[in-house]
């Protein structure tokens, strides 16, 4: 069944974040089988800035996940912006970005070495400390899985 990407993508903003997270589900799922979604990258790129956090995660995970399709190179465009979000303001956010980074540096090799020293580089001290150990643990699987890429 084909899914209605602008329909879905309005719905990325909506107020409850259920219909707004199945929304980015199913334009996630679309993202893995075709590049339907990529005509959105630069609106995607502007959920980076955000004031709500759930909505700079929905972009970072959307962008991420057009990585193979990225022909005009728009992610190397903005990477830099996408990997200020490794320190978010929000522990979860970064979390998710550093879980995503992975599939970025596979489709994106040439951003590899960007990548790793963003990873790198990270001040996990802005964290509460409970939160810490879970950000450096993130940090080590996505080198690790990178550095398998």
């Amino acid at each position: 069944m084909e899914i209605n990407i602008k329909d879905n993508f309005e719905l990325l903003f909506d107020k409850n974040n259920n219909i707004a997270y199945k929304a980015l589900q199913a334009l996630q799922k679309e993202c893995e089988e075709s590049d339907r979604v990529y005509c959105y990258m630069d609106k995607l790129a502007d959920m980076m800035d955000s004031d709500n956090s759930y909505i700079r995660t929905r972009g970072l995970t959307l962008i991420a996940y057009n990585a193979k399709w990225d022909k005009d190179n728009k992610i190397d465009e903005i990477i830099d912006k996408y990997l200020k979000h490794i320190e978010d303001a929000k522990p979860i956010t970064a979390r998710q970005c550093i879980k995503l980074l992975p599939v970025i540096a596979k489709d994106k090799p040439e951003l590899k070495e960007d990548i790793v020293s963003a990873l790198q580089k990270a001040n996990i001290s802005i964290y509460a400390d409970s939160m810490q150990s879970l950000v450096c643990k993130d940090i080590q699987n996505s080198l690790a899985k990178i550095g398998k890429a």
